[in-house]
């Protein structure tokens, strides 16, 4: 009972340790293109 505690709380860490990825990285992906098209003119598409 205790290793299906363990295991449940592992699995949920690693859940929310790539929902916060993905929460932090594509807004930083959308900021970072928007720099480089006002600042150097590249496409949003590169």
């Amino acid at each position: 009972m205790i290793g299906l505690w363990l295991i449940l709380i592992l699995y949920g860490i690693i859940g929310g340790l790539s929902t916060l990825s993905m929460v932090i990285g594509i807004p930083a992906i959308v900021v970072w293109k928007i720099y480089r098209k006002i600042v150097h003119h590249i496409p949003l598409s590169c």
